[in-house]
């Protein structure tokens, strides 16, 4: 009887395993005995020279003298040189934990070394909700103090709803960051604010951002009727997908055809019937589960993991990932200055090993940022940004300069960018941002400490705002 693709996967795999502690290279003799596997010599060899062939395993020597061990990247090739210099910066940026390096580590080896998977029902089907979790006591405690908000008590929704303007702006710029759109802070806030496109973009990066403020608008307006069930997350994929998707039928659809993951090795589900199987178990279990932190970080894993759409599947797990959050009246997760390198290793790691840990340094990380941003209840201010307080000086000197001359925002976004290239690379983006930022959040009681007259204030909020 011919083995599955699961089984040969599987037996691949405990090859690959058994070669890690031979590294001068190891006999098929030497394999059989280590791994135990009940395998015909021919069908070993079979299943060796797929490895090879995946860039996985080399050999050395001929016939029986023939020595197998795995795979080694160069050690001065540029692209592991470029991928340790940036996990390095990432990592700064985010506090790893021992088992989220690890799989940084694995997940940032070129693909031709990476063990090709396909999608694990038992991820999903083991997973029982309020008896496992993959969060921890201590993790769901210090996310549930970050969120605290002064409407916790408060019919559903009522927070989001009073910060839904600068949740807009934030959520609808920072998801689609995430996905390589090159909109500026201050570019969304023109687009969602006044409907006006930037003139150096593509179309399809400001359908992706009016996309991101209709279901942004949906979650918060119908906080109180939505929930894990089809009608939201569907609804909830047609409004992220309207016009972006070739096929305009695919919007709110569940997949029906296989799909690949570009720059991995995982293959989801390819059969309609599974997938539709799996993401009715999934939505049951999310809804089960108690913690709403545990069910926004579930969601986030699960769905992105099954791929049920044809495409914009994070999309959705990070808008959804608020639809707990937004019904207690907790903090909302804006995802502010996640690194997207970062999201998509952690990504990969539950794509491609079932592992979690990285995606929850970044999901606790990110929801901390976005907590010290949007909670109105705090016992203390906190320490300064030390990003801001490095460059407060040039920051108060360009907010001061684009107001007191009362320019336009395109003219403020030409000025900041020249600015910024004036600082060092790794800071420029930031810089940018934190200057749209403070732009952004300046109003009638706050705009003194830029030494900033009245009048001159009056005249560029017209001008700011004008359509």
């Amino acid at each position: 009887m011919r083995a599955s693709q699961e089984t040969i996967d599987r037996e691949m795999e405990v090859i690959r395993k058994a070669l890690e502690k031979f590294k001068d290279g190891v006999s098929i003799e030497g394999i059989k005995k280590e791994t135990g596997l009940d395998l015909e010599r021919r069908t070993l060899l079979r299943r060796l020279d797929k490895l090879v062939e995946q860039g996985i395993v080399t050999t050395s020597g001929r016939t029986r003298a023939m020595l197998y061990r795995l795979a080694e990247l160069p050690a001065h090739s540029t692209e592991e040189k470029d991928n340790k210099a940036a996990n390095g910066a990432e990592a700064d940026i985010i506090p790893l934990s021992d088992e989220g390096r690890e799989i940084l580590a694995a997940v940032s080896r070129s693909t031709a070394v990476r063990h090709p998977v396909g999608y694990n029902t038992d991820f999903l089907r083991g997973y029982r909700p309020n008896v496992d979790s993959y969060l921890s006591p201590e993790d769901k405690r210090k996310l549930a103090e970050l969120g605290k908000t002064a409407k916790l008590n408060q019919p559903a929704g009522t927070y989001a709803k009073e910060i839904l303007q600068r949740l807009l702006i934030d959520l609808s710029w920072n998801s689609s960051r995430l996905e390589g759109n090159t909109y500026s802070l201050l570019d969304t806030q023109q687009l969602i604010s006044q409907g006006k496109a930037a003139d150096n973009k593509s179309a399809m990066e400001a359908q992706m951002i009016l996309n991101h403020k209709d279901a942004i608008e949906f979650i918060v307006q119908s906080a109180e009727e939505i929930g894990f069930n089809r009608y939201t997350i569907t609804n909830l994929h047609a409004l992220l997908s309207n016009n972006l998707l070739a096929d305009p039928g695919a919007s709110g659809r569940l997949r029906s055809f296989g799909v690949g993951i570009g720059n991995s090795v995982y293959t989801p589900l390819g059969i309609p019937q599974q997938i539709e199987e799996m993401f009715e178990i999934m939505l049951e279990k999310a809804r089960e589960i108690a913690d709403p932190f545990e069910q926004a970080f579930f969601i986030m894993v699960q769905l992105p993991y099954l791929q049920s759409f044809d495409d914009v599947n994070k999309r959705v797990s990070r808008l959804a990932a608020n639809i707990p959050l937004n019904r207690l009246n907790l903090a909302p997760l804006a995802f502010v200055d996640v690194p997207e390198d970062m999201y998509v290793k952690g990504m990969l790691g539950v794509y491609e090993l079932n592992r979690i840990e990285l995606f929850k340094d970044v999901f606790i990380w990110a929801y901390e940022r976005s907590a010290l941003r949007y909670a109105a209840l705090r016992q203390s201010l906190g320490e300064p940004d030390p990003f801001r307080l490095k460059y407060r000086d040039e920051i108060r000197a360009l907010v001061t300069e684009i107001v007191s001359n009362a320019m336009t925002p395109d003219e403020a976004a030409i000025i900041i960018n020249a600015k910024s290239l004036r600082l060092p690379i790794a800071d420029q983006r930031k810089f940018v941002e934190t200057v749209d930022t403070e732009l952004l959040s300046l109003h009638d009681g706050n705009f003194a400490r830029y030494y900033i007259r009245p009048a001159e204030f009056e005249k560029w909020k017209e001008v700011w705002r004008r359509k």
